[in-house]
């Protein structure tokens, strides 16, 4: 089975940076279902493809397992030469680095767009190409897929179940390769090997960003989890629990129905912005677009910018506000941008104030300097409100297991003392005053389950 990679970003064998592996050469990988070649067909200054050709031991897939029905389907299959799960699992293992989304010296490019084309001569799909258009068209990918006909010497038998899939849009490598991770087996809806509940902790990471606000996210979860209703449920309402739940949340239980604390957050964010009189409003971070829709829904901030570091993330953002069909005047009230919120940016000076909601604690500790000089330094808004979780609260969420936190990308969740801690010393190195407000039902021992920062200039009262 075959995967291509294409891009024209310049020079193109900078894809050989991202992918950590050598254009010049011809690597093989041994992975659990056999061999992973990885090679280039063609890498120059003004195009490169990188390919990763899967070659299947179909005797030592099945070796060893006891399978009563039907044994000789075991061996006679179309895995080996289909993109199913074998090449997702293949894909993970030979570019786990750039999927992560790390590229030691070339960071800055493995953080941002870039024009990619995936090839896919043979992928399974019982949808065809309508599926497969609405699992990757809202991730920003525009789906060329056609049939693949079971014999062209005897085109009576019609179609097979596999697609020739192209695939092209312009995204970071790492979100690419998240992408096809979880919707290959998801095309394919099989896997070959048991599902069990790490397979949760797997979609989540691989998802992050993405699947949370992607329309398709139950057949998603559904079909990677092979319809084990008890790890479907799990991941489902590990996903709602993020920032932009579409159906309650984790924490749902905590505060009046139908007022999720995602909400609550929103309106929080929202009644403080209104209060400093902010009219043009930076939302780092801004995921699917949750809060800007809230922000344009309000006509006295009158220019709102989106940024976020996933292309993923800004293209749902993008169909969730409606903004092809939108009226100009709503257009022209906002923009939305790809950045990394550990990269200064100028670009994103000059806005009455700036809003990290449930943002920080998705960046690596020691990157927090770094955003702190991004945000307060160069972006420099009139305002910053954060908003995060308060770790305290944790232990009355009653689906929560102990010691873990509320999202699988977590870094880290602070307590009450620890996120003052990290506010007043910003505020002291840039001159700033800080206060703390809390957001949704203050226990009286544990305190809220979010809690907000609002920095604005020492003389603002």
């Amino acid at each position: 089975m075959l995967l291509t990679i294409t891009t024209t970003h310049r020079p193109a064998t900078d894809l050989g940076f991202l992918l950590h592996k050598h254009p010049a050469k011809v690597q093989p990988f041994r992975v659990a279902s056999g061999t992973a070649h990885v090679f280039y067909p063609r890498a120059d200054e003004r195009e490169c493809t990188a390919a990763l050709l899967l070659e299947v031991d179909p005797i030592g897939l099945v070796r060893g397992r006891r399978d009563d029905a039907f044994t000789l389907g075991q061996y006679v299959n179309d895995r080996p030469y289909t993109a199913g799960s074998l090449l997702a699992v293949a894909l993970g293992a030979v570019f786990r680095t750039a999927m992560n989304g790390r590229c030691d010296g070339h960071q800055e490019l493995a953080d941002s767009a870039i024009p990619l084309r995936v090839h896919l001569p043979a992928l399974p799909c019982g949808g065809g190409p309508e599926l497969l258009r609405r699992l990757f068209a809202p991730l920003g990918w525009h789906v060329a897929a056609r049939p693949v006909p079971l014999s062209a010497a005897v085109p009576e038998w019609g179609d097979s179940r596999c697609c020739d899939v192209e695939l092209t849009g312009e995204l970071r490598l790492s979100d690419a390769l998240r992408h096809l991770y979880v919707l290959l087996p998801v095309a394919d809806d099989a896997k070959h090997y048991w599902v069990e509940q790490q397979e949760v902790d797997k979609l989540l990471r691989a998802g992050e960003g993405w699947l949370a606000a992607h329309p398709e996210r139950e057949l998603i979860t559904s079909r990677y989890l092979k319809r084990t209703s008890v790890l479907v449920r799990s991941a489902l309402s590990r996903l709602a629990e993020g920032d932009d739940p579409a159906e309650g949340e984790l924490d749902d239980a905590l505060v009046p129905p139908r007022i999720s604390l995602a909400e609550q957050r929103r309106q929080a964010v929202l009644t403080v912005l209104r209060e400093l009189g902010a009219r043009r409003v930076l939302d780092l971070g801004c995921g699917a677009g949750a809060l800007l829709r809230d922000l344009l829904a309000d006509p006295s901030f009158t220019h709102v910018l989106g940024v976020d570091v996933s292309a993923g993330a800004l293209a749902a953002a993008h169909a969730r506000l409606g903004l092809d069909r939108a009226p100009d005047r709503v257009r022209e009230r906002i923009s939305l941008r790809q950045s990394a919120l550990t990269y200064t940016d100028p670009s994103l000076a000059g806005h009455d104030a700036a809003v990290l909601m449930e943002v920080v604690e998705h960046v690596e500790p020691d990157r927090l300097p770094a955003l702190e000089r991004a945000v307060f330094e160069v972006a420099a808004p009139g305002a910053v409100v954060v908003t995060t979780p308060n770790a305290e609260h944790n232990v009355l969420f009653e689906t929560l297991p102990a010691g873990q936190m509320r999202h699988t990308d977590h870094r880290f969740e602070w307590t009450r003392a620890q996120f003052a801690r990290w506010a007043d010393g910003v505020a002291a190195r840039h001159g700033l005053r800080v206060r703390y407000l809390p957001i949704g039902p203050e226990d009286p021992v544990h305190g809220p389950p979010t809690q907000m920062a609002v920095f604005t200039p020492e003389e603002t009262r």
